[in-house]
């Protein structure tokens, strides 16, 4: 990431919780000067869990509380819009008007202020004032559904994808604006529905169902193929393989010592070819397989858990390298 590109700019980050924050802290991480505004009691994220989520979500960032239901509130907040370049809010559709925050009232006196609107269900329609969560517009948007086990039933996320691709939109959404304003003087009004986000990402469903081709998007990385799929191993840990084209199933079964699997990588997962090569998954340790993954070029990796990632050879290198740019290079 570029960590200077935003260097000079000032965004007023006046949102809770996740998808705002997030959005905020991926323009700081730009260069971005990020002050966000809390209430007095501060954003409701901190009593989540002892303020983990609200530290995630809020690194680089000047914070300052301000009850903006008050007039001395009110008028700082204002203050800070005449030195702003961008804002992103995440209230219900409606609050920041009643406050005399909204765009319209503030671009009379920032005439080239780009404001972003992250919500729900966007800030018009029948559903904008409804409340709701992150399983909830990934349920709506189709994308719960792309994500099933074995029995059909949705799997139920542990991570909060429309929040962060919601934040990541509007991250992208609100620096093309600046790049605008900067050419042409122009402020900009952006409103994101996380709901839309999601549904962003179903191009492929949309037109294989349309062609009559597929109801569940690309069938060949749909875990139908015994080159592409997830396989367990003997201590209940996980392996992917993503062998999806010839080649890399060319070199996973010559590692192996498999010659005669070579013309299977095309054949059905649940056939009696794949329940072989799961079996052959199973004679070996996750551990064993993690090292072999790295020795072999057939797209195939651990599952790792979050927290493993930190120690996985990719990650420890693209730290030690960033220490090196940063000049703080560890001794070996």
């Amino acid at each position: 990431m570029m960590k200077d590109a935003l260097n000079g700019i000032r965004v007023l980050d006046i949102t809770y919780y996740l998808p705002g924050p997030y959005a905020g802290m991926r323009l700081a991480d730009m260069g971005a000067e990020i002050i966000k505004v809390e209430p007095p009691q501060g954003d409701p994220a901190r009593y989540m869990s002892g303020g983990v989520v609200h530290e995630a979500n809020n690194r680089g960032k000047t914070i300052v509380h301000l009850d903006l239901k008050s007039p001395e509130g009110l008028a700082e907040m204002l203050e800070l819009v005449k030195t702003a370049d961008a804002l992103i809010e995440t209230f219900r559709p409606g609050v920041m008007k009643k406050l005399g925050l909204d765009y319209d009232s503030l671009k009379t006196i920032k005439p080239d202020l780009v404001y972003c609107s992250l919500s729900g269900y966007g800030q018009n329609g029948d559903m904008a004032a409804l409340g709701s969560h992150d399983l909830n517009y990934m349920a709506l948007s189709g994308a719960l559904d792309v994500l099933k086990d074995d029995s059909g039933r949705p799997v139920h996320p542990t991570n909060t994808f429309a929040d962060f691709t919601g934040g990541l939109l509007a991250a992208e959404q609100i620096t093309a604006a600046l790049l605008k304003k900067f050419r042409t003087g122009e402020g900009r009004y952006l409103d994101i529905p996380l709901v839309e986000v999601m549904a962003e990402f179903l191009t492929n469903h949309d037109l294989y169902h349309e062609r009559g081709i597929s109801d569940h998007g690309i069938p060949e990385i749909a875990g139908s193929r015994i080159s592409y799929a997830i396989y367990g191993t003997e201590d209940g840990r996980y392996m992917a393989l993503g062998a999806l084209e010839d080649k890399f199933w060319r070199n996973f079964c010559a590692f192996i010592g498999k010659p005669e699997w070579l013309e299977w990588g095309a054949k059905e997962t649940g056939s009696p070819k794949h329940q072989e090569v799961a079996s052959f998954f199973k004679s070996k340790s996750w551990r064993e397989w993690y090292g072999l993954s790295l020795q072999v070029d057939a797209c195939l990796t651990p599952v790792l858990k979050a927290h493993e990632r930190h120690e996985h050879p990719y990650f420890l290198q693209k730290k030690r390298l960033e220490q090196q740019v940063a000049g703080r290079t560890p001794r070996d």
